[in-house]
């Protein structure tokens, strides 16, 4: 008790010196509030954008590997050469459930491909294939390579869920007309999007019928549920009248599955994505596909470079965070040593005195250094409010162009599947409002950082604080332990 006493009466008897040291623990204070509020609110988007973005895996031909000792100029290797490509084996449905069934996989979606003509509806442009070299096409055909002798007037990309439909997430493609409910329905039955270059050159509409057929003369009907465009960047196609998707028909995969199924003649071809729990796996994950079957002319790639490509900003305004806190308590806590330093220089009688009335080095030092700690808690918990105040405006500033990206990105996706009129309502678990966040961050969450200086910003703080604190009290410690009182009283007598 009689420390605390002794260190409250020498802090209003020393006022000037103690307001400067407030003054700079307050400083340090609200700068290292703010600090912490930008480095935590960081962290919290990149943890929140690294759970909603899917660590993904896809196979891919290796062609690379299989063209390497390929001479080209040697045209009576070529036969060998096309050989080689023909036999090398795909892979169906059964084998991608099969790869799926993994310990590193959580989940995974497919396109399934097939092509046919048209019986009521007319291709919007010409194109011949005259390859004469037949290299193999997408992964995963379930009836062989794909000849390059025939020319079909459609492509039928069958999706297995929304997650599949990447064309529409990035943005290439965008619903411009699309029927009440229609992703209710769009993967249970013969449901079709057009493009509406397609739909303008053959005069269809919404809740038309559209057939094709398959080189044996099978009919297939679909109901057409929507009409989207392909983005200008992109719609150039090799005509250049027509977008690349003119004759791109987008419905589901299993409707294309039973086609195939049903008509041996109809070629189907699989192009999955894998969600794996994490991309260090990717080539024990590659081994297990050999394992199970998959020929070695494959490949396993992820998406890990495109994902942590979009952290970047977040990343660089968490660096400038960490380092102007570094900054900040380096030159506080060597201004608050030189300072104590000082003071300690200045009261060296008062040591003295105190020493010869018997008080105890011990005791000597605690009293100092609560002096430190009464006047710091008080400058810290003024700080603190003070940051707290500034940091919402600060961050927000720092972090206010990857907010607003992300928003827009979010609001594009819902755009580019046609809005809440094709998904049905927002609430609850609807499509649109799952669907929205995929690959984003849950920016919504960051419109005010208001939460972000809680409690655990607080404790960070009084953790520096008194490390601070004790740090500069060093100085005290080391005089306190070496003065002697009487060499003390004698120089100042």
């Amino acid at each position: 008790m009689f420390i605390l006493k002794n260190a409250l009466i020498s802090i209003a008897r020393n006022k000037g010196r103690n307001i400067l040291i407030g003054i700079i623990i307050l400083v340090i204070a609200c700068a290292s509030t703010i600090a912490l509020a930008i480095n935590n609110t960081a962290s919290d988007l990149i943890d929140s954008y690294q759970s909603t973005y899917d660590k993904e895996l896809t196979i891919t031909f290796n062609r690379e590997n299989m063209i390497k000792d390929f001479d080209f100029s040697n045209r009576e290797k070529m036969e060998d050469m096309k050989n080689k490509f023909d036999n090398v084996s795909s892979y169906t449905i059964s084998d991608v459930e099969k790869f799926g069934n993994s310990d590193y996989i959580e989940s995974y979606y497919y396109t399934y491909n097939v092509s046919l003509n048209g019986n009521n509806i007319d291709k919007a442009e010409s194109e011949v294939s005259n390859n004469s070299f037949n290299m193999p096409g997408p992964p995963g055909s379930d009836k062989g390579m794909r000849s390059s002798k025939t020319s079909y007037d459609f492509t039928l990309n069958g999706y297995s869920s929304l997650d599949a439909m990447s064309e529409f997430i990035e943005g290439t493609y965008k619903m411009v007309e699309i029927t009440d409910g229609a992703w209710d329905k769009a993967f249970d039955g013969n449901y079709i999007f057009i493009n509406e270059e397609l739909a303008s050159y053959n005069n269809i509409k919404i809740n038309d019928t559209v057939k094709f057929e398959d080189e044996s003369g099978n009919i297939y009907k679909f109901t057409v549920i929507g009409i989207y465009k392909e983005n200008e960047s992109n719609s150039s196609g090799p005509s250049g009248l027509f977008a690349n998707s003119a004759n791109t028909i987008i419905t589901n995969a299993d409707a294309l599955i039973a086609i195939t199924k049903a008509h041996s003649s109809v070629n189907g071809f699989v192009d999955p994505t894998f969600i794996i729990n994490d991309y260090a796996d990717k080539d024990k994950i590659q081994a297990e596909f050999y394992d199970k079957g998959l020929d070695e002319s494959y490949a396993v790639e992820t998406n890990e470079e495109v994902a942590t490509a979009g952290l970047s900003s977040i990343k660089n305004v968490q660096s400038f965070a960490t380092t102007f806190l570094i900054i900040t308590l380096v030159i506080g806590g060597v201004v608050l040593f030189v300072i104590n330093a000082i003071n300690i220089r200045e009261r060296k009688y008062e040591i003295g005195v105190l020493r010869t009335i018997g008080i105890s080095k011990s005791k000597l030092t605690i009293q100092f250094v609560s002096e430190l700690l009464i006047v710091g808690f008080v400058a810290l918990l003024a700080g603190a409010g003070i940051g707290a105040a500034m940091s919402k405006d600060v961050s927000n500033s720092l972090l206010a162009s990857e907010i607003n990206s992300t928003k827009e990105s979010s609001e594009q996706i819902k755009g580019n599947f046609g809005g809440p009129g094709g998904f049905g309502p927002m609430e609850g678990n609807s499509p649109a409002k799952d669907f929205a966040e995929k690959g984003r961050p849950k920016v919504e969450a960051y419109e005010s950082i208001d939460a972000v200086v809680n409690i655990g910003v607080l404790l960070e703080l009084l953790g520096i604080g008194l490390t601070l604190i004790l740090i500069s009290s060093l100085a005290s410690m080391i005089s306190i332990q070496r003065f002697t009182p009487l060499a003390i009283l004698k120089e100042r007598s």
